[in-house]
This record gives structure tokens, C-alpha cells and sequence, in this order.
């Protein structure tokens, strides 16, 4: 029997995302010109630099530990180790990778540490995460402003040194690659015409759709996300056909098998013993734990592994930007990614990939077209930057109040 969709639970259990989405719409239609052209180069960008650290955050929530507000701490030992590099004049591929290389072992360090504080703090992970973060800024900014150049004896004439021989410029610039730095060190590899890269990916996974289909027979799963594929692909299709401005837009590649491979190693290790055990923890500990299961060992390998991810996911977003902001870069990456993978639909107990893709395309769409509102509504686009920030807190806000309700709810109904 063909089940109906309650459109009602839907609609609140995706009322963050239908609201980013119509925000989205909104904005296209006050803009003029090349509007929707100019939305999809800069989301293609944005979505590239920032879906590596969204993904982050996947592997915390479903072992039980919420929202991992502490990857801030892992975006911290990226721009250690890219500041390390840096110093050495190691630039390109090679950099790129040693910068990854350097990340791995401090972010396993900090990821420890902070999982053994959110052991000692089960049930205020979220909070915690916050306030380590804030703790870990300090020594940060310690560490940048005062131990390099007094306690690490450093040149005065290196460009990321300040004047004075003490402490890291606030601004360093990375320098192209062709110039020996590391900026577009990994999206300089191999770039490809978006509209080509979304054609033959809807393609494959229309491909991948069908056989699993045939396979399990599973319509009600089958016919929107085919329907999705075929969209795309008669999209990119007419973009190609009729040399649209969108074929002009290219994306890198290399960046793009970064996530995807991110996205097959969530997927993969989900399926092992550990994946099951982070299932278990998330679900409930003390069954967990009469289970056999050691559910301190568990999460503190969830903290690291996103500590770990989100060190990498920095190192990624910045040399796409191609300048650091020596203390201020990571600041606000935590509330970003959470929010970008709450509008995904995403909640404190549950996250998936797919939200996170959703969740970080819309996101970025909202901060694109902020300014189009401000002007269009407004006369001002800097009134669009202000809504930027009172979005970002205001999802996460909405999602953490929806999902209190809706435990209430499920609670009043139980009793």
C-alpha cells in the first residue's frame, strides 16, 4: 500500500532549508542581468572551498556527540602547519600536501584533548566544544603573537614575520603557485567545465539508481532522485548545446575528488565495526556500553577523526582564498558549518551526506544573494552582510529550538 507523505511533519522538519531555498529564489528574481549566471560561478567556488569542513562534522553527530562546534580546533592546526610551510618557502602540490602532512599529527593531538574533555562532559558536548574553542584561541593567539619571535627565534625578514621579529603578520598572503606559494596549489591541478562535471555526474548516478532499483525496488527512493538526475542532466545539456555564458565556468577537479573521497570514506567506515560501534554510541551509551562496547575509546576516535578533517578542510579553503587572516580565519568556522549542515536538514542526532551537500549549497546561496536583497529591498547592500550573520545564528537557533520541540513532542506521546 502506497504510503502518504504528511506534508505537515515535512514541512517542520525542513522549514530551515525551505526558508534558505526561498530566500535563495527571492534574491534571484530582485536581481537584474547575469544574476543567475553569477550565482552559480560563485556558489560552484564557495561550495568547492567550504563542503570539505561541513562533511567534518558528519562522523561526531552520529556516534552521540551533537553538533562539533570544537572543528575550530582543527581549522587552528591547518594554518599552524600552513605557517610552518609557508616560513620554509615550500610551495605547489608538494606544500599542499606536506601542509596536510604537518596538520595530521597536532590535529590528532588537539582532537585527543578535546575528546577527553567531551567525555567528561556528556550531555553538554555542544557547549563544551564552544568553550574549548574560545580556551584554544587564546593559546593561539599566544602562541602567534608572542612565542614565535621571543621563544622560537625566527628571521625578521621573512615576509610572514612582522617588522618588529616577533609574531606572524595579521594578513599573509600565500602567493599564487606558479610563484612557489600554495595559493589554488590543489584547485590548479585539473579544472573542467562545471556544466561537463554535472552532465556526466548525473549521468552515472542516474546509472547507479537504476541498478540499485532493479535491484531492490525501491520506487518511492527511485522516482524523485531519478527525477532530480534527469533535471540536471537536460540542464547541462541545454547550457552546452546553446553556449551559454554557464559553460565558461570551470571547477577543479582535484578539489572535487578531495570530497568525494571524504564522502566514500563517511560512507565506507560507517559500514565497519567502528562505523556500527559509532551508531550505537549515538543511539544510546548505556546499551552501548552493556554491549561491550568501549564508549569513551568510540567518541574520542569521532573527535579526532573530525579534528583531524577539519584541519584538512582548512587547508583546502585556504589556499582556494589565497590570503590568511593569521587570527581570525578560523574563528567562525564552527558556527558556519553547522549552520551550513542544519539547513541541510540536518539535527543534533542525525546528519548525512546528503545534507550536507544540500545544506552547504544553500547556505552559500543565501550569502551570495544577501547583498542582491539589501539593494533591491533596502537601497544598501551592506544590510544584506547584517542578515548574513543574523541568519547564521538565527539557524542554528531555529534548529536547536525545532528539534527540543519535536523531543518534547515524542515524549508527551510516550507518556
Amino acid at each position: 500500500m502506497k504510503q502518504k507523505i504528511n506534508w505537515k511533519n515535512w514541512l517542520m522538519d525542513n522549514i530551515v532549508m525551505v526558508i534558505f531555498l526561498a530566500f535563495t529564489i527571492v534574491g534571484l528574481m530582485l536581481s537584474n542581468g547575469e544574476g543567475f549566471t553569477f550565482l552559480v560561478s560563485e556558489l560552484s567556488s564557495r561550495f568547492f572551498r567550504n563542503a570539505f569542513l561541513v562533511l567534518s562534522l558528519i562522523i561526531p553527530v552520529l556516534a552521540g556527540l551533537g553538533l562539533n562546534f570544537g572543528i575550530v580546533i582543527g581549522a587552528m592546526a591547518g594554518q599552524i602547519a600552513i605557517v610552518a610551510v609557508r616560513y620554509f618557502y615550500i610551495g605547489g602540490l608538494g606544500g599542499f600536501f606536506l601542509c596536510l602532512l604537518v596538520a595530521t599529527p597536532l590535529a590528532v593531538l588537539f582532537g585527543f584533548f578535546t575528546g577527553k574533555l567531551y567525555n567528561n562532559t556528556k550531555g553538554q558536548e555542544m557547549i563544551s566544544g564552544l568553550i574549548v574553542g574560545y580556551f584554544a584561541n587564546g593559546l593561539y593567539q599566544f602562541l602567534f603573537l608572542f612565542v614565535i619571535g621571543y621563544i622560537i627565534h625566527v628571521s625578521a625578514t621573512n615576509p610572514l614575520i612582522r617588522p618588529t621579529g616577533t609574531g606572524i603578520r595579521t594578513t599573509v598572503d600565500l602567493v599564487p603557485v606558479e610563484e612557489g606559494g600554495l595559493k589554488y596549489a590543489l584547485d590548479n591541478v585539473w579544472k573542467v567545465p562545471l556544466m561537463w562535471v554535472i552532465l556526466i555526474s548525473a549521468v552515472l548516478i542516474l546509472a547507479y539508481l537504476v541498478l540499485r532499483y532493479l535491484k531492490k525496488k525501491d520506487r518511492n527512493a527511485f522516482i524523485g532522485n531519478a527525477a532530480a538526475c534527469v533535471a540536471a542532466i537536460a540542464f547541462s545539456a541545454w547550457a552546452i548545446t546553446t553556449r551559454s555564458g554557464l559553460i565558461l565556468i570551470k571547477v577543479p577537479m582535484a578539489t572535487g575528488l578531495f570530497i568525494v573521497a571524504l564522502c566514500v570514506f563517511t560512507q565506507a567506515i560507517m559500514k565497519t565495526k567502528l562505523g556500527q560501534d559509532f551508531r550505537s554510541v549515538g543511539q544510546n551509551q548505556h546499551i552501548a556500553e552493556a554491549s561491550g562496547i568501549n564508549v569513551d575509546r568510540t567518541r574520542m576516535i569521532a573527535v579526532i577523526l573530525s579534528t583531524v578533517l577539519a584541519a584538512w578542510g582548512q587547508i583546502i579553503f585556504l589556499q582556494n582564498t589565497g590570503t590568511l587572516n593569521s587570527y581570525g580565519a578560523h574563528t567562525q568556522i564552527g558556527m558556519f558549518s553547522v549552520a551550513a549542515l542544519l539547513v541541510g536538514g540536518a539535527s543534533i542526532s542525525k546528519a548525512t551526506i546528503k545534507q550536507a551537500m544540500i545544506g552547504t549549497l544553500l547556505f552559500n546561496a543565501m550569502f551570495i544573494m544577501s547583498p542582491e536583497v539589501g539593494q533591491a529591498v533596502f537601497g544598501q547592500p551592506l544590510l544584506g552582510e547584517y542578515f548574513r550573520t543574523f541568519m547564521v545564528y538565527g539557524v542554528i537557533g531555529l534548529a536547536l529550538g525545532l528539534y527540543a520541540w519535536r523531543g518534547n513532542k515524542k515524549t508527551e506521546i510516550h507518556i
